[in-house]
């Protein structure tokens, strides 16, 4: 992508991927702007001052600009009260998703625009290419890094201006290159989970937004037999095994949440794979033909997870069916749904919820 004289953005978190992708770019002839949101003040792990100063350092190393961006109460108002809300209706949403495609690739698009860049690049491990007059998404190289699961949803527009110079690239590599150019990048960590969350997890953050979640329930299994109480079932999410405070001398995982009854329902392991669930909301990165009801695909529920055949069916009032080939461990209503056509994002929609079929548990062992 050498482009001599051409202005690109990058959003920069002072994390080392993002630094070392404005590096890439620096060394190819770019002129590099760096940018850095300031979206949350207490306890972020990539958003806070610090990370903003660290990116300043970094972009004053590399001999490029520097400029934040404060988007605290908008980010308040679109991000954290709709992740506290759904968590206290007893879904778990996946705010990662609408930060990249409101924020990274929204605001900051919008204000690099205005800044006269071509386009705006980021450190997210995922390839990206134009087929057919579209732009698509593919897996990053390093599988163990790819990211494309988290940017299912950008559009065209967006897309167009895109540029991810690293995904090609493996981890260690990224490392290296840090080192070798000695980036000051001390201080920095991983963001492998949501950056506004701290060591207590979200119950603290989501009480203070809805402090009546926090009441005592029923913890039960299957058959509705009371095995123990709980203090909100917002400190709770499907698939869970730990912090459960119940004695049943086997492994236990929470099935279910039911918000009307404030229970968390319990099961053992095999009992929470599911085959057949639903989808709402569902965007098309690639769209199938027009008339295409039924698709053949891969798809992934959760970050990291490994991703299983299935087959996607729409149905009535904006849902979509899926069937998978093997049973899916802890499916869980609120995340996302993304299908891959090979290593291609086709889309993505939101898990609405789960259907028990007898299927559900085959294999599931």
């Amino acid at each position: 992508m050498k482009q001599n004289g051409k202005r690109i953005a990058v959003g920069m978190s002072g994390g080392v991927d993002s630094s070392v992708a404005a590096l890439l770019l620096r060394e190819e002839g770019w002129e590099v702007i760096g940018f850095s949101l300031h979206m949350f003040k207490e306890g972020s792990r990539c958003c806070s001052i610090e990370d903003v100063n660290r990116a300043r350092r970094i972009c004053d190393h590399i001999g490029t600009r520097h400029y934040t961006l404060n988007v605290v109460d908008r980010f308040m108002d679109e991000v954290i009260e709709p992740f506290t809300r759904a968590y206290a209706e007893g879904r778990t949403p996946n705010p990662c998703i609408y930060c990249n495609r409101q924020f990274k690739f929204g605001v900051l698009l919008e204000r690099a625009l205005e800044l006269d860049c071509s386009h705006i690049a980021t450190g997210h491990y995922v390839r990206i290419e134009s087929r057919d007059g579209r732009f698509v998404l593919r897996e990053g190289i390093d599988s163990s890094k790819d990211q494309s699961y988290f940017l299912h949803r950008l559009t065209q527009e967006q897309l167009s201006r895109a540029a991810f110079p690293l995904g090609s690239w493996k981890k260690p590599d990224v490392r290296r290159v840090a080192a070798e150019r000695e980036l000051p990048i001390e201080g920095a960590r991983e963001t492998a989970d949501l950056c506004f969350i701290t060591d207590a997890g979200p119950a603290p953050l989501i009480e203070r937004f809805h402090p009546d979640v926090r009441r005592e329930g029923e913890i039960t299994d299957t058959e509705g037999r009371t095995l123990g109480t709980h203090q909100g079932i917002h400190q709770f999410t499907i698939g869970q095994r730990g912090g459960l405070g119940i004695a049943t001398g086997e492994r236990m995982y929470v099935k279910s949440l039911d918000p009307a009854a404030n229970r968390v329902v319990v099961a053992r392991r095999e009992s929470i794979y599911a085959r057949s669930f639903l989808i709402e909301d569902l965007y098309w990165m690639a769209p199938p033909a027009d008339g295409t009801i039924s698709i053949t695909c891969r798809i992934r529920t959760r970050y990291r997870q490994k991703p299983v055949d299935a087959e996607v069916t729409q149905k009535e009032n904006g849902l979509w069916h899926v069937e998978t080939l093997t049973p899916v461990f802890a499916v869980t209503p609120g995340q996302a749904a993304v299908l891959y056509d090979g290593d291609t994002i086709l889309g993505g929609g939101w898990i609405h919820s789960t259907i028990e079929t007898r299927a559900n548990m085959d294999d599931s062992r």
